[in-house]
């Protein structure tokens, strides 16, 4: 017998229409983070840490929240979250890295540059359905180089996706004291850090 005829059978699942509901994410009903909202940052600050808008797809499991990742309609998918990010032309959130997950981005509209690297030194445009799978310990951004606004998917996977797996840049830091000295302090608060590589 071959190792795949020896295998038990999988009993399957049974889900109700209602079930399935709970694992269902429209569109239409997807809202910005709370966060995004806040009157205490102004918007060009934000621009620095977020894109435009963040709309919640899958959530952690457990319902572990984190200040980039709420209210998501579907929660847990083996660890994996999804978020579409809503970019006007020219915006799209500072250089980052992520400590122990990778960070997947497909364009579903637009065109998007992605950065990667200390610095952002590499770069490529990504045109309508295309994908880039960064690496944890990757510096990178990303940033709307269309005319219109644009949709990108982005998820995240492997590693434990707290906000201790993501730091910002230190030029990043400069331009949120640049543009309000208040606001890294904020961002710093919901778990934000801003010493890059040093996480």
């Amino acid at each position: 017998m071959t190792e795949l005829t020896q295998r038990a059978p999988v009993k399957s699942l049974h889900i109700s229409s209602q079930e399935m509901g709970s694992r269902v994410s429209r569109f239409d009903d997807l809202k910005p983070l709370p966060v995004q909202s806040s009157h205490d940052v102004p918007q060009a600050a934000r621009d620095v840490v977020y894109a435009r808008e963040l709309l919640s797809v899958i959530g952690l499991d457990g319902h572990r929240k984190t200040a980039i990742n709420t209210a998501a309609p579907i929660v847990g998918a083996g660890g994996m979250t999804m978020t579409i990010a809503r970019c006007p032309p020219g915006q799209g959130p500072g250089l980052h890295i992520h400590k122990d997950t990778y960070e997947t981005f497909t364009v579903l509209e637009g065109r998007f540059e992605v950065v990667w690297n200390e610095g952002g030194e590499n770069s490529m445009v990504l045109e309508r359905f295309d994908t880039i799978s960064l690496p944890p310990k990757v510096y990178r951004a990303f940033k709307n180089v269309g005319t219109t606004d644009g949709l990108l998917q982005v998820i995240i996977t492997g590693g434990v996706h707290d906000m201790n797996d993501i730091a910002f840049a230190s030029q990043e830091a400069e331009r949120l004291d640049a543009i309000a000295p208040q606001a890294r302090k904020t961002f710093e608060e919901l778990g934000f850090r801003f010493q890059g590589g040093a996480i």
